[in-house]
């Protein structure tokens, strides 16, 4: 019986050398993986009394929509600056050498829901923070944060705690 992790594949030296960039794709293209994926994430939340999952830009679309889905949830997009054909409000957020921005439809959170977010991968947590404040300052509150995979030692999951949020992974590798 394959784990959740025997479907993903490491890609060294990618964006950059020394970087062990951890590939979901792989995951996704796999029935079977991506099943268990989206049924791990199901059985998570499916208590969570949860009004909409958020998925971040861009894998998150795609876990994070297949678990609405299964859950009969809503689901909200949180993209990259310059995306949404809306009337949007922006986060920045800091990256490695400078910084970038998502941002989400100013109606896409009513005042009051609970929202679980999802991405593939958290590293650093700048891009979940991100989404987490956006969700946030439309009156929302982010019951969870849920990832695939998680880096820990780059610290991300512990910076989504510290904005109050649990975290949930699904699996976890050493080094970056």
């Amino acid at each position: 019986m394959k784990d959740l992790a025997d479907y993903l594949r490491t890609i060294p030296d990618f964006p950059h050398k020394g970087i062990m960039f951890r590939d979901v794709t792989t995951l996704f293209g796999a029935p079977d993986g991506f099943r268990m994926a989206v049924d791990q994430m199901a059985s998570l939340y499916g208590n969570a009394d949860a009004d909409k999952i958020a998925g971040l830009e861009a894998r998150g679309f795609i876990i994070g929509g297949a678990v609405a889905d299964r859950l009969g949830l809503g689901f909200v997009p949180v993209r990259k600056a310059g995306k949404l054909p809306g009337t949007t409000i922006s986060e920045e957020y800091r990256l490695e050498y400078g910084t970038a921005a998502m941002e989400l439809h100013d109606d896409a959170i009513t005042a009051g829901e609970k929202v679980v977010l999802i991405d593939d991968l958290i590293a650093t947590g700048g891009t979940a923070a991100a989404g987490i404040r956006l969700i946030e300052r439309l009156g929302g509150q982010v019951a969870r944060a849920g990832f695939i995979i998680d880096l820990p030692e780059l610290g991300g999951a512990d910076v989504v705690r510290g904005l109050g949020v649990p975290v949930d992974v699904l699996c976890a590798f050493r080094g970056v």
